[in-house]
């Protein structure tokens, strides 16, 4: 939204007589209004400007002609000095002087910051003051460290206003360190890649990455810890092969899953999640679960986008190392938790989108199922920066002005309660992310008088109660009595045990591994149970739930 003090100076009686013409006028009136706090420049502001390495400057002629000129040096060459005044040395050039003589004749000045590999761009009014030798105290803090050539002069940018325009129409551009560090893990995959072909050619036993032909280590049951890495896995009946890898950002990479026959997939909705095989590096065969984040529409792939995490549970990290194109997988038809209330948005009820880091990957699949039935949507998505957060320019095209992002690294927080607030009364709102996002949208919910059923969510990691203390859990099936640390879930210890539980999403939201509390007094986190089957049946969902009382005995 334009600030207003911006809109105060740039909406002029024939830009409203057009804005009136065009039928937009209703719509920015209100942009001109309120307390002119908009030309200070805040944190967020002057940490965007010390990071530009050039702008476009205007001037104004005495014959009324505007002069552009682009201007250029280190990040950071133009200097924040306060909240109201920007700065910079005028280096010798090519001693035309036009913006300097302009600003002789009016102190005008209009200024477009660009950050073209996040497509974010910053508009800038002011009015200029020259800075000469007789003022060597701001000259001196206009100087740039180490740079050869004296300053003639500087110039003072006195700020009446500013505004964040919208991204549209920007085209990624990167400069040589940001190449670099796109590029960065990708040759040390390269690398990596280009060694175990060599491996290969010198030891073909010894096969470990897909060629042109069938692998040679095909043996989806073997699960003995050993150099090679099988390159079949699963047995689940949809097989699925990899037909695609790209790198989204510096730690996440997206997989297409296409059937081995070439047929069409199995049809999904948005918010479903498929469980992928993996081989940890102890040889153990396990399940992991990740959101098909590709448009719902497509029957042709599956897209997934896994978060490469070095210090996690190993699933991720595998995949990053060994999952190849080529590679087949077995798995399970797809499962959805996490759904849509398609007929309440049929009749009118409005989407607000909310994601957190990787947690983007069904919401994204969400926005666009949503944008295909027409209803209406607002997209919030955070994360640490642009170069970090998965599809943010697939969605900046594809989603224009109703895509909101905020950035950590800048400085930029996303507002619950603002969100919230400002939502249409029967807006339906979907979550995905850590737990505390999604912990704090439920209770500032509750303040707001939302409706529990109105927000919906997703979990991507397990919630584990912080306030957990170690209990003891006796399965009375199995005869065994386990320990449970507080950083651990039940369903997690019995599985340390060897105990064959059922599980598939491992975050409270499929049922799955359901089991039922024959004593003690259990502590529910899942969003699965209904009330009459926790409190009636005396049902819990171990992979998410705790107890209140120090023990537990289950029905397993």
């Amino acid at each position: 939204m334009m600030a207003h003090k911006y809109a105060k100076i740039a909406f002029t009686e024939q830009v409203k007589q057009v804005q009136t013409e065009q039928h937009s006028r209703k719509g920015y009136a209100s942009m001109e209004q309120g307390e002119d706090v908009n030309y200070l420049l805040s944190e967020h502001e002057a940490n965007f400007i010390a990071s530009r390495d050039s702008f476009y400057m205007a001037s104004v002629s005495e014959t009324n002609w505007p002069y552009v000129q682009h201007r250029g040096g280190p990040a950071g060459f133009m200097r924040v000095l306060d909240a109201k005044t920007i700065g910079f040395g005028d280096y010798t050039g090519n001693l035309q002087y036009i913006s300097t003589g302009n600003f002789r004749n009016n102190d005008r000045v209009s200024i477009i910051f660009m950050d073209y590999p996040n497509r974010t761009r910053m508009k800038l009014l002011g009015r200029v003051s020259i800075v000469t030798e007789n003022d060597p105290e701001t000259l001196a803090k206009l100087e740039i460290a180490d740079f050869r050539a004296p300053v003639e002069r500087g110039f003072l940018i006195h700020v009446e206003a500013f505004d964040w325009n919208c991204p549209k129409y920007i085209t990624p551009r990167y400069n040589d360190d940001e190449i670099q560090t796109i590029l960065k893990p990708i040759e040390q995959e390269n690398q990596k890649l280009k060694h175990q072909l060599a491996n290969i050619d010198s030891d073909p036993g010894n096969y470990s990455t897909p060629r042109n032909s069938e692998p040679t280590n095909s043996n989806p049951d073997d699960s003995s810890p050993t150099n090679s890495y099988p390159t079949k896995l699963g047995d689940g009946p949809l097989k699925l092969v990899i037909s695609g890898i790209r790198q989204l950002t510096a730690s996440i990479r997206a997989y297409e899953l296409s059937d081995v026959n070439g047929d069409d997939l199995p049809q999904v909705s948005a918010g479903s999640h498929i469980q992928i095989p993996v081989q940890l590096p102890n040889g153990e065969q396990v399940l992991r679960h990740y959101s098909i984040c590709s448009n719902p529409q497509r029957r042709d792939i599956y897209e997934i986008a896994v978060l490469n995490e070095p210090v996690g549970r190993g699933g991720s990290y595998t995949i990053h190392q060994h999952i190849q194109l080529g590679f087949v997988l077995a798995c399970q038809r797809p499962e959805n938790h996490f759904r849509l209330q398609s007929a309440r948005h049929l009749q009118g009820a409005p989407a607000v989108l909310v994601a957190g880091g990787i947690g983007i990957t069904p919401i994204k699949a969400m926005a666009q199922s949503l944008r295909a039935q027409k209803v209406e949507l607002d997209l919030h998505y955070a994360g640490k920066s642009k170069l970090k957060m998965a599809f943010q320019h697939r969605l900046q095209r594809e989603f224009g002005d109703n895509l909101k992002l905020y950035c950590s690294e800048e400085k930029q927080r996303l507002n619950i309660k603002h969100i919230l607030a400002n939502a249409a009364a029967n807006s339906i709102f979907y979550i995905c992310g850590s737990s505390r996002l999604i912990d704090a949208f439920i209770e500032i919910g509750k303040t707001q008088n939302i409706a529990p059923q109105r927000i919906c969510y997703e979990r991507f990691t397990t919630n584990i109660d912080e306030n957990a203390t170690p209990i003891t859990v006796t399965l009375n099936k199995s005869a065994k009595t386990i320990e449970v640390s507080a950083q651990q879930s039940i369903l997690d210890a019995m599985l340390d045990a060897n105990i064959a539980a059922p599980y598939s999403c491992k975050a409270g939201e499929c049922k799955t591994c359901v089991v039922k509390v024959l004593d003690g007094t259990p502590k529910h986190f899942d969003n699965a149970l209904s009330a009459a089957e926790q409190e009636q049946q005396g049902l819990i969902c171990p992979c998410v739930s705790r107890a209140t009382s120090s023990h537990l005995t289950l029905d397993i």
